[in-house]
């Protein structure tokens, strides 16, 4: 069974985000989206609500699971079984970043990482947009799945 950890804080979850789950679906058997949790961080979404929104946007697809995790997440590929890590990238930006962290992660496990180049309609969006947005009583839902309501 191939199964994929998909990282991230998702604060909140994106159309970026729900297209590469959804694209990962038909690679992997199981992709389990990992919120991490980080409490040095300041998250706009409790952890309780970003967990809400990604289950809502996936209750009909049995192969998505949503759990937290602290630490490393290779440690928890391990703790899960999972082979693979997957990854979104938008621009090249990600692909520096996100290619030292991958690196890093085989160095110190076999974990394979698995990239997704985002969807040329979404490659514009991150949370962190979606959150200014938000601030600034801007019309978000056009950034998120339907779940994301606030």
């Amino acid at each position: 069974m191939k199964k994929a950890i998909f990282p991230g804080s998702f604060d909140p979850i994106t159309n970026g985000h729900y297209d590469i789950i959804k694209r990962g679906i038909s690679l992997f058997d199981e992709v389990i989206v990992a919120i991490g949790i980080n409490a040095e961080k300041k998250y706009m979404f409790s952890l309780e609500d970003r967990k809400r929104f990604i289950e809502e946007a996936f209750k009909d697809e049995p192969r998505v699971k949503v759990i937290t995790y602290e630490g490393l997440t290779i440690d928890l590929c391990r703790k899960v079984e999972a082979q693979f890590i997957l990854r979104g990238l938008r621009n090249p930006a990600d692909f520096e970043f996100e290619k030292a962290i991958a690196h890093t992660n085989r160095r110190l496990s076999k974990i394979e990482t698995v990239f997704l180049l985002t969807a040329a309609k979404t490659s514009y969006i991150s949370s962190s947009i979606v959150r200014d947005v938000i601030r600034n009583g801007g019309d978000y839902t056009v950034l998120v799945p339907d779940s994301v309501r606030i």
